[in-house]
């Protein structure tokens, strides 16, 4: 497979061309022909004009690519190696929702032929590939797994807005179904990541890699906010306090903050599911989960009692929140704990103004049925910087006066202006 992937007799496919499965796909189509494929047309259409929808890469990056962008799912009989890249969301309470992984298989399994590979790279339990991806490629393409195709299991490490941890720079997690596979999986990605492949031993293991990468920095940001809540109590800085600590050569660099995104807010429930089928409760787990889901309440919360305490009145009180997107520097608005609490803030019966230098009007109105403002327009009662995006680095005093309404609170999410502010009454976690 490797060598004729590498002579270009066979051809290699990517599904889910989101933030993960597009620079992948782009990687790969500097070496070998690669099959782009995603059930959406309008994204499909913007790829094919060398526009990345997330707006990570820039249009160089399509340049030069041996890659043919598709919607069409019969398409998929032209590959013979597939990489899997799509969404494991958890629904409202919390539960895995399968649904596009298992869709992508089905997608799959209808053009799967002897001699071919599935690799998935969707973040999901341990046991998830073999217990719920196989089956369905068995029962769909009349194959075997080991005798008639072979399955794989290689975590991403995507972080979006990133532009130094890149695919080619991060060691490659992988997996097969047996030595020929994971062999013959390791060699295609070497094909890419310049910084080597880890063999794990199992799929299972390598499922479970991936799923504790987030857990944990879960659960050492949840002991951040918890943190955060604590010193707030005391009358101290918790970003003066981690700066001290932080002089010990061993204190681990974390911050409190509000948790959202695909990664790390989502992935530790996938991991407490098969706990729970397994007998087991996990209770540190979800301890953190459920401090570092309340967050956006406690900050709502908090701007509250300072507007109180500054005499400011809720009914007609008018609220800035700058930044919606779930992290600095993307248009990803998805799993937004900003959104949480504009909406916690909108239950106070304050009017809140929404501005973002990178998310789409129409997208957050779709996803939170919240409207955004082109501008911001004092006097506000209140200003919360939510993301840290680049655009607000320069942020000083001076900027916040001009849009307040006399003694306006400042709420700085990630402490960025703690050494600014000397005039206005300052909270930050």
């Amino acid at each position: 497979m490797y060598h004729e992937l590498l002579n270009k007799k066979k051809k290699l496919a990517v599904i889910g061309l989101g933030y993960v499965g597009l620079p992948i796909a782009l990687e790969f189509a500097k070496k070998i022909p690669v099959l782009g494929f995603d059930i959406s047309e309008e994204r499909i259409a913007l790829m094919k004009k060398g526009i990345d929808p997330s707006q990570e890469l820039e249009s160089e990056a399509f340049e030069g690519r041996d890659i043919t962008f598709t919607a069409d799912p019969q398409d998929l009989s032209e590959a013979d190696f597939y990489i899997v890249a799509v969404p494991t969301p958890v629904d409202e309470h919390n539960v895995p929702n399968l649904k596009p992984l298992l869709s992508a298989t089905e997608f799959v399994a209808n053009v799967l032929k002897e001699g071919d590979y599935v690799v998935y790279e969707s973040t999901v339990y341990p046991g998830c590939t073999e217990e719920e991806c196989v089956p369905v490629l068995e029962s769909i393409s009349g194959l075997r797994m080991g005798p008639g195709f072979k399955v794989g299991f290689s975590p991403e490490r995507i972080n979006p807005g990133d532009k130094e941890h890149t695919l080619s720079k991060i060691i490659k997690v992988v997996s097969g179904n047996d030595d020929e596979a994971l062999e013959n999986i390791s060699k295609v990605y070497q094909i890419v990541v310049k910084a080597g492949v880890h063999k794990a031993s199992s799929i299972k293991v390598a499922e479970a890699a991936k799923i504790i990468e987030n857990t944990q920095r879960d659960l050492n940001i949840a002991l951040m906010n918890e943190l955060s809540i604590i010193f707030d109590r005391l009358g101290i800085n918790t970003y003066e306090v981690l700066e001290a600590a932080g002089t010990k050569w061993n204190f681990l660099n974390f911050y409190p903050g509000l948790v959202g995104g695909h990664c790390i807010g989502v992935d530790p429930y996938y991991l407490t599911y098969k706990a729970n089928e397994l007998g087991y409760e996990p209770e540190v787990i979800l301890s953190g989960r459920r401090i570092n889901d309340e967050m956006a309440a406690y900050i709502a919360k908090k701007t509250v009692q300072k507007m109180i305490a500054n005499d400011k009145s809720l009914k007609g009180g008018r609220v800035l929140v700058m930044g919606i997107t779930f992290k600095e520097n993307v248009s990803d608005i998805r799993n937004s704990k900003v959104a949480e609490l504009v909406k916690e803030l909108q239950n106070y019966s304050l009017t809140v103004d929404v501005v973002d230098p990178y998310a789409e009007k129409d997208e957050v109105r779709a996803e939170y049925g919240l409207e955004m403002v082109d501008a911001p327009s004092g006097p506000y009662d209140a200003i919360i910087v939510a993301v840290n995006h680049k655009e607000y680095l320069n942020l000083n005093e001076k900027d916040l006066l001009a849009l307040a309404n006399g003694n306006t609170v400042v709420v700085d999410v990630k402490g960025m202006l703690k050494d600014r502010i000397k005039n206005m009454d300052y909270w930050s976690l």
